[in-house]
């Protein structure tokens, strides 16, 4: 098997393996910071273990060794980790997949502020396409059930969060920042512990959290290693699975219909994406 093809194989089920967040949190019959706090607890210390497991320390010495830079994705990844369960919390699925989904433009916009990158006429064309699309998503939240424009800013805040760890990630290229993942995990989870009752659900519940716990380490592991091999070009395509078939899954299991706008808004992201994307990547091939 090619490096390639690995790399497509487990990256691609990292991304199937994340599909199921969004439904777990809805599934889980707690409050969201109770829901949160085992989410990234159990998700951030399995992973830990498994460094340890593998390296001992020095991953995460690594990670503390990069400076300003580590310490922003540490924070930027646990404070996203909570603030997704919030945000589905407070909106619907497919409103805040398909916010998270542009992603792309916020990393784009910081590595030209910070990184000295300048934007290609791609990007810009891209940013164009994704920015009415978020309008139109965050239009229907007046007009649709679940929907919430609280819940679609807090994915927005939670998009740009993320990508500012990307953008350090990038910046402090030939670190593995897997051990920053799980130290921000269990960080993220040690400071919302007092406003979390870790104990106060109902017993048949713990298979949902465990099962919830299990697809975000499996997933976090697998895309922590699968993109080393494929191009970010590929990657970002196969990215895009989670957006499409997350609020699918939620449609099809619990019947939450995302709404016209949302479709609407959702292609129009997910399309532009796609296509900038697949233009990179033929770019690449040729």
């Amino acid at each position: 098997m090619s490096d390639q093809t690995k790399g497509l194989l487990i990256t691609l089920f990292g991304v199937l393996f994340v599909v199921p967040d969004s439904l777990f949190v809805r599934l889980i019959p707690a409050d969201p910071l109770t829901i949160a706090f085992w989410r990234v607890l159990l998700a951030g210390g399995g992973t830990a273990i498994w460094l340890v497991l593998r390296g001992g320390a020095a991953p995460f010495r690594a990670v503390l060794a990069t400076g300003m830079y580590g310490w922003i994705y540490i924070v930027g990844v646990g404070a996203s980790g909570v603030l997704f369960v919030i945000a589905v919390s407070l909106t619907s699925v497919a409103n805040v997949v398909f916010i998270i989904a542009s992603l792309p433009v916020f990393a784009a916009v910081f590595s030209r502020v910070f990184l000295s990158e300048p934007f290609s006429q791609r990007t810009l064309l891209t940013i164009a396409a994704v920015v009415p699309g978020l309008a139109v998503i965050a239009y229907g939240s007046g007009e649709t059930e679940n929907a919430h424009i609280a819940g679609d800013l807090l994915a927005l805040c939670l998009s740009a969060l993320f990508a500012a760890a990307l953008t350090a990630a990038r910046a402090a290229k030939g670190t593995s920042m897997v051990a920053a993942v799980a130290m921000g995990y269990v960080m993220a989870a040690l400071l919302i512990l007092p406003w979390a009752a870790p104990f106060d659900m109902p017993n048949g519940a713990w298979p949902l959290v465990l099962a919830h716990a299990g697809v975000i380490l499996i997933s976090s592991v697998l895309l922590a290693i699968g993109p080393r091999y494929i191009t970010s070009a590929e990657v970002g395509l196969l990215v895009l699975l989670e957006s499409v078939l997350a609020p699918l899954l939620a449609w099809g299991v619990i019947r939450e219909y995302p709404g016209p706008y949302a479709l609407i808004g959702g292609a129009i992201v997910i399309g532009a994406l796609f296509l900038s994307n697949l233009a990179v990547l033929l770019r690449q091939r040729r």
